[in-house]
């Protein structure tokens, strides 16, 4: 898109990057779709004085899972202050990069389709400060009255597990695989009739008459129509030629088209460490090979070394070496292991003693403990007064989701073309509540349910929703039951939702704005946590508000509605006796989107694992984790 203006399209929060519209994801701009472009062509250069988002634990992560220690950091994306301010400055020529896709366009006023980079078409974003006026127009439209007939994106895509992308083949489709017998470049139109029975678009050649509906390639025997996979990574502009996989027809803008395969860690200090130390790991990187005699000359000239202003140079001096030690110390295995994310911070939150405020993290605990009336569900309410998350996005899929607990489950679609160095990252600072329930209350409901005949068709649920994804990479009962979250997970991920919505519902906030970590831990290991915190990069997740519903009578009153509220459902009886029976592979009961259902960027797990049935007594008190509510 040369030109002046033309650079400019659209904007988004760092935050999307990491969720809907990172590296290969189509983005939906008001008058046409782009595809973001691969690191390869993200460019940091022309940012001044960017650093890095650190954080040591969410790095190792990254690097185990990507199987490499070249990635060196985590980088914001691209950008510079100002564009609003001076809409043909600097600022305006930097951001995350994309390129038109799909790359066949129609008239929206005679139907023509035709290839992008097509001399019929022309780009027009000749308003600086409205870059969402940008479009493209047929410029030789035949049927145009006045002004320039816009062109809007052909709507249909390939897409295959193994994260690849293309435009449809329009041409062979509509000549039934071979080409057009009078013209070598024919011109095409594309009819969409619309209708309530799915897609009715008829592709028709002009120079040869051919016609041909796409419902020809819908559905399971459609597929077998479609060409073979060419293996096309648009995203990096390339082909992988030895791809195998089926491809699948897809309309822009399917929800299956792009999945993120996030890690994200909050920013606690090591079990015990004092605020210095946590510094001294946060900034690892840059103090290992640093001199204590270098202290004073990086006081003034290194930007790290401002979040270690409080503290003199010896005593930062003492910090390095005791993390030198402790590193040293410990086993190949131990440096070799996975980095469980989530350990650490339960340390934190369900220690005695709490660590000492700092400006990523600080945690008060009333000093009156939990409200008499929740002695019998809660043992522990933790106010979060800061937070700060880190996530980083570390490839993609598609068509099949990605399993937080099985990284493997389906094929990983690269962010680069080589082995990355880095990985885009964003960092978000909130608060939150953290709530832990008595173990002794979640073990005996264990006990009770873990043999019902509910909790039997959940997880014969679970095993089947592994079998019939499209990547078909789980084989037999015991492979498909592998990660299974567990009983108890159901139950806390269950309350986590009630809470969230009860939030949302009476203090005002969105649900979009908050977001859940379950510490449910392993059979070997339970854990009985719940974390509620927000999660956007704006006021609404700094002000206090959240933290103040950890107060006693707010607290009381959140849980005692929430509890109450899932006892019955707008949608009930269907709701109620909703069980994933065979031959359903879907992975919720008792839930819905009136009662249960949050943003997909607010739950863990996308909506799946909850049952109201396990938390209160819809039908049979004996299933409820709380027979009797408070």
């Amino acid at each position: 898109m040369a030109g002046r203006h033309f650079r400019r399209v659209g904007a988004v929060r760092p935050s999307h990057l990491m969720f809907t519209t990172g590296v290969g994801a189509i983005v939906d701009l008001p008058n046409f779709s782009v595809l973001v472009r691969g690191l390869d062509d993200w460019n940091h250069s022309a940012v001044p004085e960017w650093e890095p988002i650190v954080e040591p634990r969410l790095l190792a992560a990254v690097r185990h899972l990507l199987g490499t220690q070249s990635v060196k950091e985590l980088r914001p994306a691209p950008w510079i202050d100002g564009v609003d301010q001076d809409p043909n400055g600097p600022a305006a020529k930097v951001g995350v990069p994309i390129v038109p896709f799909p790359g066949w366009l129609r008239c929206t006023i005679c139907d023509e389709l035709a290839p992008i980079e097509s001399t019929i078409f022309g780009f027009e974003n000749a308003k600086p400060r409205k870059p969402h006026e940008a479009k493209f127009f047929h410029a030789s439209c035949a049927r145009k009255k006045s002004g320039k007939p816009m062109a809007v994106a052909a709507r249909f895509v390939l897409a295959c597990t193994a994260g690849h992308l293309d435009d449809f083949p329009y041409t062979h489709f509509v000549h039934q695989g071979g080409t057009c017998p009078n013209a070598s470049h024919p011109k095409l139109k594309m009819d969409d009739r619309g209708g309530n029975l799915g897609a009715n678009v008829e592709i028709k050649c002009v120079p040869c008459g051919a016609r041909r509906n796409m419902k020809e390639v819908l559905g399971l025997r459609g597929a077998e129509k479609l060409p073979r996979c060419r293996g096309r990574r648009a995203h990096l502009g390339d082909f992988d030629t030895s791809c195998t996989a089926d491809p699948k027809l897809l309309i822009v803008g399917a929800s299956n088209q792009w999945f993120a395969q996030t890690l994200s860690a909050l920013a606690v200090p090591p079990t015990g460490a004092s605020e210095l130390q946590a510094r001294v790991v946060q900034h690892w990187k840059s103090l290992e090979g640093l001199a204590p005699a270098m202290y004073l000359w990086a006081r003034e000239n290194a930007p790290f070394f401002r979040d270690l202003f409080r503290w003199t140079n010896e005593e930062i001096a003492a910090a390095v070496e005791q993390h030198r030690a402790r590193a040293g110390a410990k086993s190949d295995e131990e440096q070799k292991g996975y980095p469980d994310l989530h350990t650490p911070e339960w340390e934190i939150f369900s220690a005695a003693e709490l660590p000492e405020a700092g400006d990523d993290f600080t945690l008060r605990r009333d000093p009156n403990g939990v409200p008499g009336e929740l002695k019998e569900i809660f043992v522990d309410v933790i106010q979060a007064e800061r937070l700060r998350e880190v996530r980083a996005l570390v490839g993609f899929t598609r068509l099949d989701a990605p399993d937080p607990m099985d990284p493997e489950l389906v094929t990983r679609a690269p962010l680069g073309k080589g082995t990355p160095t880095w990985v885009p990252a964003s960092e978000v600072r909130g608060e939150g509540i953290f709530l832990r329930l008595p173990e002794n209350l979640l073990a005996d409901w264990e006990q009770r349910i873990t043999d019902t005949e509910c909790m039997h068709e959940h997880r014969d649920a679970y095993a089947r929703f592994r079998q019939n994804r499209y990547s078909g990479r789980v084989s037999g009962p015991f492979e498909a039951m592998k990660h299974w979250p567990g009983e108890r997970y159901i139950a806390l991920h269950t309350l986590s939702h009630l809470l969230i919505r009860t939030i949302a519902l009476e203090c005002g906030y969105s649900s979009a704005s908050l977001s859940e970590r379950i510490y449910a831990g392993t059979p070997d290991d339970p854990r009985t946590g719940i974390l509620v915190y927000t999660a956007v990069p704006d006021a609404e997740g700094t002000l206090g508000g959240l933290v103040s519903l950890a107060e006693h009578d707010s607290l009381v009153r959140l849980t005692r509605r929430a509890l109450s509220d899932a006892l019955h459902c707008s949608s009930d009886p269907l709701c109620a006796e909703r069980l994933p029976q065979d031959p359903a592979d879907f992975l919720h009961g008792a839930a819905c989107h009136v009662c249960l259902f949050v943003s997909e960027t607010t739950c863990e797990r996308g909506n799946r694992f909850l049952d109201r049935r396990f938390v209160v007594p819809i039908d049979k008190p004996d299933l409820a984790l709380f027979p009797e509510l408070p």
